[in-house]
């Protein structure tokens, strides 16, 4: 607590010329009620703490006296954060809340609950703005758009008033220049210690990237590495934080330790990406893009959580790099982290599923089928499109904020599409319906993370969609999902022509549109959400992480 004190301090100091979002001061400087207290502590009691561990013995001593200097590396990128989400740590280092709401709002990095549609939780925190702190709280889009400025919806920079109220841009390294420059030192620290040549490179890479925001080389140093056990994903990444527009990228790292066993068994997927990509559901014009070749896949033990990727729900499955560019030139590497997946199916799938699914289904569940739909969702984010078929640019540049939410959605829907083609080749083995059921089952889990989170407003799409075309029945005696089987393959077809020629025309406002009809939470649906809540039900996990759990 000492460490985490000085840390904050520091933080207020270097963040006191930075532009924040709507104060809170009035919830923090005053003793909660017992109501709002008892409410805080319901919310609290929606995660369940996992221990975050490993088999080190896999690791080089080199490699584990890597660990705690990537840790400590990830904990800055975890600081910064704090300053997008939430505009510094000042007003939380200063309040009095007592421990239960304290840490909620460590969990959310901030006062807005992340899994109820970042509603405030604290009075007189009043609503989060949409574009985080990566934008003055009173700018509007149209004074943004008209605005002639350096790179304004560049990945890496901020957007803030200068001295005469006008818009201007500071890039990420010039606003985090003292904690950039103490990650990339411990980057570089780390760099000195690898013995794996490609772990070098890409850290020596990375440590030079967080000093001038230009991450391709580095990006592309990552994919090359082929022969590394310890792993780093580390710097501005997801823009998921920017919902105003989408453009930002907010700062995360996860600290990871391969699986060679396991990723040596998906490794032979790969080869099937340029064949699935040809026969997709969709015109020939919104498939002619063709997936890198050297895309990659692999299992992980994560050991460390920070930043956008510790707030709120939890992912279990990564796909990077984001850049366009380099994807179509080098692929991806889809990242499968699967002792945090086993801990979701185990102990909030499963009991989901028994709550919901119907009793003559609920068996065909199982963690092979869970750990295939995740791994090929990461898949097939390299899948479709990435550049428009008109000429307005990049699918993420054409949709903004909706960008998140429909390519989770096209992910999901495309990652199913792969497992029953994959089935069909037999290239995967046991039940195909194992698949549907358990896909079926795992929108329910991420439905529960609300609409502020990008795949839980594409779930909420999924759901409405394939119920109006008949996909799934619901019992109105027993409250639970039956999938009807014949029906769900047409369904996931028409969605994912729908997602796909949505991306291409980069059709904005059908995008809108889309997502408002079907994008909502039925009373039912809610009820039934409800119901599992009442049973204790976890809706994610927090994590007891760090090197002493490592005991390092």
């Amino acid at each position: 607590m000492r460490q985490l004190f000085f840390t904050l301090m520091l933080l207020s100091a270097l963040f006191t010329n930075c532009t924040q979002p709507p104060a809170t001061e009035e919830s923090t400087t005053e003793q909660l009620s017992d109501s709002v207290r008892a409410a805080i502590q319901a919310k609290l009691d929606q995660y369940v703490t996992v221990p975050l561990t490993s088999d080190l013995t896999v690791l080089s001593e080199k490699e584990r006296q890597m660990i705690p200097l990537l840790i400590d590396a990830a904990q800055v990128m975890d600081d910064l954060f704090w300053y997008e989400s939430y505009g510094g740590k000042d007003k939380f280092l200063e309040s009095n809340l007592e421990p239960t709401a304290k840490r909620f709002m460590e969990i959310n990095y901030g006062p807005w609950d992340r899994l109820d549609d970042n509603k405030p939780f604290l009075p007189g925190a009043g609503a989060k703005p949409a574009g985080a702190n990566y934008y003055p709280p009173d700018m509007t889009k149209e004074e943004f758009d008209a605005a002639e400025l350096p790179d304004k919806a560049g990945l890496y920079t901020f957007i803030r008033r200068g001295s005469e109220g006008k818009l201007e841009t500071i890039p990420y390294h010039q606003q985090f220049n003292m904690l950039v420059n103490r990650a990339s030192n411990l980057l570089t620290q780390a760099a000195d210690l690898a013995e794996e040549p490609g772990l070098k490179r890409y850290l020596q890479l990375r440590a030079q990237a967080l000093l001038d925001d230009e991450y391709q080389e580095s990006d592309r140093a990552w994919l090359d590495m082929k022969n590394n056990t310890l792993d780093v994903v580390i710097g501005p990444i997801e823009t998921y934080e920017d919902q105003l527009f989408g453009y930002k990228a907010a700062h995360e790292a996860y600290v990871l330790i391969k699986d060679q066993e396991w990723s040596k068994r998906l490794s032979r997927f790969a080869q099937f990406l340029p064949e699935l990509q040809s026969g997709l559901p969709v015109p020939v014009a919104y498939k002619q893009e063709k997936p890198g070749t050297d895309t990659d896949l692999n299992a992980y033990d994560v050991v460390y959580y920070a930043g956008e990727a510790n707030a709120g729900g939890k992912t279990i499955a990564i796909n990077l790099p984001n850049d366009e560019q380099v994807q179509l030139e080098k692929g991806t590497r889809r990242l499968q982290l699967k002792n945090v997946m086993r801990a979701k199916f185990d102990k909030i799938l499963v009991p989901l599923a028994d709550e919901l699914i119907d009793p003559d289904q609920v068996d065909l569940i199982n963690f092979d089928a869970f750990f295939a739909n995740t791994m090929f969702h990461e898949v097939a984010h390299g899948l479709g499109i990435k550049n428009t078929i008109n000429g307005k640019g990049t699918v993420r540049m054409a949709l903004k904020e909706h960008y998140s939410a429909l390519e989770e959605g096209k992910a999901d829907i495309l990652g199913l599409y792969m497992v029953k083609q994959l089935h069909d080749k037999g290239e995967i083995d046991g039940d195909y319906q194992s698949n549907v059921v358990t896909f079926m089952a795992s929108i329910f889990r991420s439905i529960r993370f609300g609409g502020a989170d990008a795949h839980g407003r594409a779930n909420m799409v999924r759901f409405n969609f394939l119920k109006d075309m008949g996909a799934f029945e619901r019992d109105e005696a027993t409250g639970k999902y039956r999938v009807n089987f014949d029906k769900f393959q047409q369904a996931t077809d028409a969605l994912s022509t729908k997602i796909l020629t949505l991306q291409g025309d980069g059709d904005y406002q059908g995008v809108a549109q889309f997502v408002d009809k079907n994008g909502v939470v039925s009373a039912q649906l809610q009820a039934d959400l409800d119901r599992c809540a009442a049973l204790g039900i976890p809706v994610d996990l927090i994590f007891d992480q760090g090197a002493a759990v490592l005991g390092l």
